[in-house]
């Protein structure tokens, strides 16, 4: 993302994660005394973004506008950090059926996704020659991703271990060609498989893979968005409602907790074998998008007229669907 915004000449400013929960107070807190001296100097007339701007968008009296997909009361720690930062926001924007908690009552929702902004066809056309630059796009493929887990919502949390990501190659090698992309460092035995593009380019390359397998969230929406059947293996499956919603009611994904792997591999077996899987896949994922909005085009005019957008939204909810 950074290397993203820098590319369109923006300014950045970058704080490294922490691992630990109080390294990870540390580093907001450092984050949010960098923002505040860039708000003072620069004074935006809106500041739109997630929990690090709550203490300046409050101690500098703007406006502001919180954006996130996290259910707030996915876990305590999370539920602690809306806490702390949503009363800061003067708006918080989610898609619709995400949890808020307390917070309901102050969140506009639209009927998207977060990663839909950047994901819906009228913002992105995937482009086979893109993945051509790497290998060939006629060939199978899947895409594995594993994650670090980190993030403040991870804690606790369990993904693919070694065990597991050896299972998922014995299962695929023969059926396609494997590409891992990981956040965490890679056991040599699967060094082979590591994927080494330009991060720009990884919705192009996950566009025209045959199956996504991780214990990513965010990359199993984004497959989703794409029409990619997914599997994501953690410990928050069945918790997440923009996932339960792609999983239950459009059948674009697939999560299972981590103390049933059977249930990881059978569910891998019976996609492989599924006759016509990219156009069954492709067909679900225009149903979804039937549903939803253009959230870019939605979110561009909710921020250049907020306040009005909000009272707009208040009144008149469906004035969203202008933007499809």
């Amino acid at each position: 993302l950074i290397d993203l915004l820098k590319d369109e000449v923006f300014d950045t400013l970058s704080v490294r994660k922490g691992r630990t929960l109080l390294e990870k107070v540390k580093l907001a807190k450092k984050a949010q005394k960098q923002i505040l001296a860039y708000a003072k100097d620069w004074q935006p007339d809106v500041i739109v973004g997630t929990g690090d701007f709550s203490y300046v968008t409050k101690k500098l009296g703007i406006p502001s506008i919180f954006l996130g997909e996290d259910d707030a009361n996915l876990n305590i720690p999370l539920f602690l950090w809306t806490l702390v930062t949503y009363g800061g926001f003067s708006s918080i924007l989610a898609p619709e059926g995400v949890n808020n908690s307390i917070w309901n009552k102050k969140t506009t929702f639209y009927h998207g996704y977060h990663k839909l902004a950047y994901l819906h066809p009228n913002q992105f056309t995937p482009d086979k020659a893109v993945v051509q630059k790497y290998f060939s796009a006629e060939e199978p493929y899947f895409i594995l991703r594993f994650a670090k887990l980190n993030a403040y919502h991870d804690i606790n949390a369990k993904g693919i271990n070694t065990q597991v990501a050896q299972k998922i190659i014995d299962l695929l090698k023969s059926k396609g060609n494997i590409y891992i992309t990981a956040e965490r460092e890679l056991e040599p035995q699967f060094e082979q498989y590591r994927l080494k593009i330009d991060p720009l380019d990884i919705h192009h390359v996950l566009a025209f893979s045959h199956l996504y397998i991780g214990d990513s969230q965010s990359m199993a929406v984004e497959a989703a968005m794409l029409g990619v059947p997914s599997v994501r293996f953690n410990d928050f499956a069945g918790k997440i409602s923009v996932l339960e919603e792609l999983e239950h009611k459009y059948k674009l994904t697939f999560g299972i907790k981590t103390d049933n792997p059977n249930k990881l591999y059978q569910t891998i077996t019976d996609l492989l074998v599924l006759e016509h899987l990219k156009e069954e896949f492709q067909q679900r994922r225009q149903t979804m998008l039937a549903d939803k909005i253009d959230v870019t085009a939605f979110l561009n005019w909710f921020i250049e007229n907020y306040p009005k957008s909000a009272t707009v939204m208040k009144e008149q909810p469906d004035y969203q669907f202008n933007f499809s």
